[in-house]
């Protein structure tokens, strides 16, 4: 029912025919036995998640974490409104812990009453005004897993108080901004500057508002995140210039989402582990 749903909004099929129906045949029908037999992690190589940016980010942090002994992360959606992105999160994340046996807690922020006023044009009010977005808290609340937990209030006074109470048992993983504002973009990266223990190495970061022609480096989103990497000296919030190339499916809208916190202050890299055999390359000239 929830698919069809979906495939009623007209956004769903354009999307489909710009994204999926560009990409190789061949790929397009090695989809059609994955999505019936596949397992999960096969599932999100061919995009066939609802949210793949969830499902690839989640999945990402889950085997980052594994692989340097962690077995618990944290993941973060600023921006829940209806909820459900959240609700995805919680449903994506209980599949990579099957997989994995990485655990997750869940946060989610929002003011509950949707956007603020917007403060300059910073914010982009050409797009956004008072009170879009709104959330049902009761509905919500009740719908939630019981490692999930709504923070509301003003991002300028909710998230450092969350810093301060984050676990280095359970470092943060994966994190969505989807707060539309420039100005809440700044309140909600701030979420990024606790001590490094309390972060994965690479955190994957979601931005969601950065795709409209009047979305732009001055503005919103993508401004905020170029001044917290000019005033940040050792966390640095990229793309991954070979991103794309590493899908499988490579027109697929939300890679122009993905980009990595890079916590060039975690203790793995102030000193990293050291491996119990030296790295040799094969030389078949000399065999």
């Amino acid at each position: 029912m929830f698919y069809i749903e979906k495939l009623k909004k007209g956004h769903v099929w354009k999307r489909i025919f710009y994204e999926r129906l560009t990409e190789p045949l061949h790929l397009n029908l090695l989809s059609i036995p994955v999505a019936m037999f596949g397992g999960f992690r096969a599932r999100v190589e061919f995009d066939l998640i609802f949210r793949p940016q969830h499902a690839y980010g989640i999945l990402a942090s889950a085997d980052l974490a594994r692989s340097i002994g962690i077995d618990r992360v944290t993941l973060i959606e600023f921006g829940v409104a209806s909820g459900a992105g959240l609700l995805n999160l919680c449903k994506i994340s209980e599949a990579v812990t099957k997989l994995t046996g990485v655990r997750f807690r869940i946060f989610g922020f929002d003011s509950g009453a949707g956007l603020p006023l917007p403060k300059s044009y910073k914010d982009h009010p050409d797009l956004y005004q008072l009170g879009d977005y709104p959330m049902d808290f009761g509905k919500l609340q009740r719908a939630l897993p019981s490692n999930c937990q709504l923070i509301l209030g003003e991002l300028s006074t909710t998230v450092g108080s969350f810093v301060a109470k984050l676990d280095k048992d359970a470092p943060v993983g994966f994190c969505s901004i989807d707060v539309d504002y420039y100005s809440s973009t700044v309140d909600a990266l701030d979420v990024l500057k606790g001590p490094s223990e309390y972060y994965l190495p690479r955190v994957q970061v979601y931005v969601d508002d950065v795709q409209l022609e009047s979305h732009n480096s001055w503005c919103g989103e993508r401004l905020a995140i170029n001044e917290f990497n000019q005033s940040q000296e050792m966390r640095k919030i990229e793309h991954h210039a070979f991103f794309r190339g590493s899908r499988l499916f490579r027109n697929a809208n939300w890679i122009d989402h993905m980009m990595t916190l890079h916590v060039l202050d975690h203790p793995m890299r102030v000193t990293p582990p050291q491996r119990a055999q030296q790295a040799v390359l094969a030389n078949p000239y000399l065999s």
